[in-house]
């Protein structure tokens, strides 16, 4: 698929990836429309956008805000997807998990599946009629290094990008020969404000590499424009990923300076209880506003 060619529906479109994944797309001649949960911060960024636009004929660009942690926003959010002729899902929205599994709230780790892993499925799911009714169309699933690559400290975030993988790859053979193409990218760890302090730390203490998040926005515009399945980015990351897939046990050795730079252990936040996000009912749609703007 052609970028021009691309309307791309972009979760996570404020964060640091969704913001460089937008520029290059937009770039490339896609139209896009960026979904988070700030409409002040959306509208912000497509008027932003809009101006390096030039041309005859510049990109279509709207925003649309809603929040993924609510189901009833899903529907709504795939309505106006299809309307606006989206042939292109790309799930980039998330949120971080790092430390010690003792140290995780059963409502944190919840809300990291929910989030990472939960909403996805549901909203493809919702847009997948329209997809396929398009004459070619992707789902591109922006995941993690960490989905194929299992680390200390990050077993709840890794839980959500296995997962998140394992969908991807299923989903793809299940739509083998239809026009709808399913994809996975797996950045390494990426220079933005998604890392808190003690990842930084982590990452330094272990002489882990970080990309500028422009690296990974780039993938995400040759992945599409390929077509391939699935590609993880940076050396030595790609090459553990091929590894692991083949012997993990042959790694499980090389990882005690990043056990030894784990944070000290501190007791779960919250108790072990009520531990599901909510999940809306079909009549509480109405009470959650959502907000959508073009330029």
């Amino acid at each position: 698929m052609k970028a021009k060619d691309a309307r791309v529906l972009l979760t996570g479109a404020t964060g640091g990836i969704g913001q460089a994944a937008a520029s290059a797309l937009v770039g490339a001649g896609a139209s896009v429309m960026l979904l988070g949960r700030s409409p002040a911060r959306l509208a912000a960024q497509a008027r932003a956008l809009a101006r390096t636009c030039t041309g005859p004929t510049p990109p279509s660009i709207e925003w649309y805000a809603a929040d993924l942690t609510r189901t009833s926003s899903l529907g709504g959010i795939s309505d106006v997807a299809a309307g606006w002729g989206c042939n292109v899902l790309v799930h980039n929205a998330g949120v971080p998990a790092f430390g010690r599994i003792e140290a995780f709230a059963a409502t944190e780790m919840a809300q990291v599946m929910h989030l990472n892993l939960f909403a996805p499925m549901l909203l493809t799911q919702a847009l997948l009629p329209h997809l396929r009714s398009r004459t070619e169309a992707r789902v591109v699933f922006v995941g993690s290094v960490l989905g194929r690559l299992g680390l200390p400290g990050f077993s709840v975030y890794s839980a959500s990008k296995f997962g998140l993988r394992g969908f991807a790859e299923s989903l793809r053979r299940e739509l083998g020969g239809t026009p709808v193409g399913v994809q996975y990218l797996g950045p390494r760890s990426t220079r933005t404000a998604f890392n808190s302090d003690a990842v930084d730390g982590y990452n330094k203490a272990t002489g882990t590499a970080m990309d500028a998040p422009e690296i990974a926005a780039q993938a995400l515009l040759r992945l599409i424009e390929s077509g391939a399945a699935e590609r993880f980015l940076g050396f030595p990351e790609s090459l553990a990923v091929r590894i692991n897939g083949i012997a993990p046990g042959l790694l499980d050795g090389s990882f005690r300076k990043h056990r030894e730079s784990l944070p000290p252990l501190t007791p779960p936040a919250a108790p072990l209880l009520d531990c599901a996000p909510r999940i809306d009912t079909p009549d509480e749609a109405d009470s959650h506003s959502l907000m959508r703007g073009a330029l």
